[in-house]
């Protein structure tokens, strides 16, 4: 396996060359990985949401050419200088951010966001030397969250790459590496709600439901799911929501809807949406008293969050959390072992299954709101 180490591979990627426009497959040149650095065979990746706002780039900073991708799943193929605890062989899931080891943040049981790997949207290159690993003829290809997944192989920085289990169905678990922590994680490790208790989920994606699935692991026994798309909720009962709201068949503030439902409000809420107008209703409408309200969903650069300051008086709790509060390399592989245990199910997340040459399918299921997860199988 280790034939290719120090070479460039030539290998199929598909290639973003500007805002909207369908991928290419492309052919590139993939640089050796250097210092701290690992170089995988990607074999499954799926489309996230995240993949698809950058690829609009309706609200960041374009950056084109891009190879974007960051929920996979692969193979080492060879290390750079300095690594030591990954070899050729490895079945791992790259992940978007990372975990150093040494950091304040990393050092600390309290906190995920490591201080040199934690999510970079704007960077589109490698850390060590300020260049890319991909090219086209001579020509540079953009990174993406440090993974770049679209590409039959890529170059990760060793600290954002979690060693698993090789028993593990990687067509399976790559969704592991993003959405389905981001959610399940939020709820679990950050919301905590106690058994028998009322939650609020708000936006039933695949974020969402992920979350409602941490819900209903912790059984909690009222779930109510909000969306303004009434198409999602039959799907959601598979996730363990069994009452659903949609804000748009009410005069009032969804808020006040769901605190007459509940008596008071609900014990947790998980916000998925990353609208505003979503954040303030899930942090209004926990009871008082013991509610916690935890945000997941990105919001837009000028959002502002408002509430009125009795709302935090009276005992309400506002989190926020990153990555379903989980350290990729420390927890990712305990999440692998729970899936093979049968803790947590994931097929029920992948709706669709696509070639690699099909991948622009997997951006058409996605903005015509069909799928939750569409697997890209690599290898046709």
């Amino acid at each position: 396996m280790s034939s290719t180490a120090g070479q460039v591979i030539k290998c199929r990627a598909a290639v973003s060359w500007e805002a909207g426009k369908p991928l290419t497959i492309e052919e590139v040149e993939v640089a050796p990985p250097q210092a701290m650095e690992v170089r995988i065979k990607i074999l499954f990746t799926s489309l996230c949401h995240t993949d698809v706002y950058f690829w609009e780039a309706k609200g960041q900073k374009p950056m084109f050419p891009r190879i974007f991708g960051h929920e996979a799943a692969g193979i080492v193929e060879s290390v750079g200088e300095g690594v030591t605890d990954l070899a050729p062989g490895d079945h791992v899931l790259p992940v978007f951010t990372g975990e150093c080891k040494e950091c304040a943040h990393c050092l600390s049981s309290d906190s995920n966001m490591c201080s040199l790997l934690r999510i970079n949207t704007d960077r589109g290159v490698m850390l060590a030397d300020g260049q890319s690993r991909f090219s086209i003829n001579g020509q540079p290809i953009y990174h993406f969250l440090g993974t770049s997944t679209f590409s039959e192989y890529t170059v990760v920085h060793s600290g954002c790459v979690a060693k698993i289990n090789p028993l593990a169905p990687l067509d399976k678990v790559c969704i592991l590496s993003c959405g389905f922590c981001t959610g399940f994680g939020a709820t679990v490790n950050v919301a905590k709600p106690p058994k028998g208790s009322a939650v609020a989920i708000f936006g039933l994606g695949a974020v969402g439901l992920s979350a409602a699935e941490g819900a209903r692991v912790s059984g909690a026994s009222r779930i109510i799911g909000v969306d303004i798309n009434p198409n999602r909720f039959e799907e959601a009962k598979n996730f363990g929501v069994n009452e659903f709201v949609n804000p748009k068949d009410y005069d009032r503030p969804v808020q006040e809807v769901i605190a007459e439902m509940t008596n008071g409000g609900v014990d947790r809420s998980v916000e998925c949406t990353g609208n505003i107008d979503a954040m303030i209703s899930a942090f209004e409408c926990v009871h008082d008293g013991w509610g916690v309200a935890v945000l997941v969903g990105v919001p837009h650069k000028d959002a502002v969050f408002k509430t009125h300051p009795v709302n935090f008086l009276n005992e309400r709790t506002l989190k926020g959390t990153f990555y379903g509060h989980y350290k990729p390399r420390t927890d990712l592989p305990g999440v692998v072992e729970k899936y093979l245990n049968k803790e947590i199910e994931l097929e029920k997340f992948i709706t669709h299954e696509v070639s690699f040459s099909d991948i622009n399918k997997a951006f058409d299921y996605m903005l015509q709101g069909a799928s939750l997860r569409c697997i890209i199988r690599m290898v046709d």
